[in-house]
Formats: structure tokens, C-alpha cells, sequence
């Protein structure tokens, strides 16, 4: 698929809304990747941002995360971006158990995948379950993120808990550009590493290097 179809197909739909606001669950990987998202998306709906990241390690990174999300939601209400919380516990084992076996893969492999795949199930579970109409994710924002692979698996946790999927490739229109000014803007804490463990030692062995 052309990457540039999922914008206009993202384009399409939000177009058809006229003055409605339809709700949508917006799993969010961390703040700074949130924020450029949260400002396009408050345009087109009203945004409960999800906070479920099992993969984050240790459980002090998670909590600055958290934090860091919740000062985020904060900062740009001020700017008239509205949006809403909801925040799962820490729960590594969700990770863990789900990445056994592929421990040994390299960074953006198959545990990536794995990873993107729990967190959008466990969005798309939870928009079914609370009534939201559509779901969606900040991990397209990231130039380092397959938006190819996460629309798929979106596609496919659409079609499992039936409730729909909103195609995106936020990294482009400036998307990606945009949340670094934004974090710099509101003194985000930006990360050194993805978030799991592996990718912690892989930056420690490249920080000895």
C-alpha cells in the first residue's frame, strides 16, 4: 500500500463528519509522540488518550512517562486541545509473556511487532468495551515506526472487537517535526530509549561505545 493513502484515506473520513464529533480511543506511546497527534485529532474528535504500555521497563520509567503524558494533557488544554485520560496499570507480565521466544530478535523486528500488537488489541478491546466509536495510536507519528505494520495490525483488532479503526501515518505533514517543537515547547521529558528492557541494554552498550 502507498503510504500517502492512509492520510487521504484519513482525510475522507474525518471529512464526512461535518459538525459532529465522533469519540475516539487514542493509545498513546508517550507524551511527546502524543502531542502533535492530540493537536490534529481534537480537530476532527473527542479524544480519550489510553495509557497502556506493558512493554515499558522499569516501572520508575513508566511512572515519569505517565507523568509526563498527564503534564502534557495539562499544558495544551491551555491552547484549547482538549482531551481525556484513562490510565491502565503497569503490567510487565502482559509484555513478557507475549515476547517469549523473540527475546533474541533485533530492535524493529518480530518483538516489535508483537509489542505494537498487544498494546493496539488492548485498545481496541477497551474502545469496544467503553462504547468509543473509533481507536487509533501515536505510534505512527515515530519516523522509526512501520506505519504499514501498525495500520495492519489496527485493521486487525478492527475487525476483531468491531470497532473502528482510523488509518494514519502521523509522522508525515510535519507530524513528526511538529512534536519535537511542541515538546520543547511545553519542557517535555523526551526518552533516550524506545521503553522495554532491550532497548534500554542496547542503549547502555552503545552509550559504552
Amino acid at each position: 500500500m502507498n503510504r500517502e493513502n492512509f492520510f487521504r484515506k484519513f482525510d475522507k473520513i474525518v471529512g464526512q463528519f461535518g459538525d459532529a464529533k465522533p469519540t475516539i480511543l487514542l493509545h498513546s506511546c508517550c507524551g511527546p509522540c502524543s502531542s502533535s497527534v492530540l493537536e490534529l485529532l481534537s480537530k476532527y474528535f473527542d479524544v480519550t488518550v489510553l495509557w497502556y504500555n506493558p512493554n515499558l521497563y522499569p516501572e520508575a520509567e513508566y511512572d515519569k512517562r505517565l507523568k509526563t503524558q498527564k503534564q502534557l494533557i495539562d499544558a495544551i488544554a491551555g491552547d484549547g486541545v482538549q482531551a481525556k485520560l484513562l490510565v491502565e496499570p503497569w503490567r510487565s507480565e502482559d509484555y513478557f509473556s507475549r515476547i517469549k521466544g523473540l527475546e533474541n530478535e533485533p530492535e524493529e523486528g518480530k518483538r516489535c511487532l508483537e509489542c505494537f500488537k498487544i498494546r493496539l488489541e488492548e485498545t481496541a478491546r477497551i474502545a469496544s468495551e467503553r462504547g468509543f466509536e473509533w481507536f487509533c495510536t501515536t505510534l505512527t507519528v515515530s519516523s522509526r515506526k512501520d506505519a504499514v505494520a501498525i495500520n495492519a495490525i489496527g485493521r486487525e483488532a478492527e475487525a476483531k472487537y468491531g470497532v473502528k479503526w482510523l488509518p494514519s501515518e502521523f509522522k508525515k505533514r510535519e507530524g513528526n517535526h511538529r512534536s519535537i517543537i511542541l515538546s520543547e515547547k511545553y519542557g517535555l521529558y523526551r526518552q533516550e530509549y524506545c521503553g522495554c528492557v532491550f532497548s534500554l541494554v542496547n542503549r547502555e552498550k552503545n552509550d559504552e561505545n
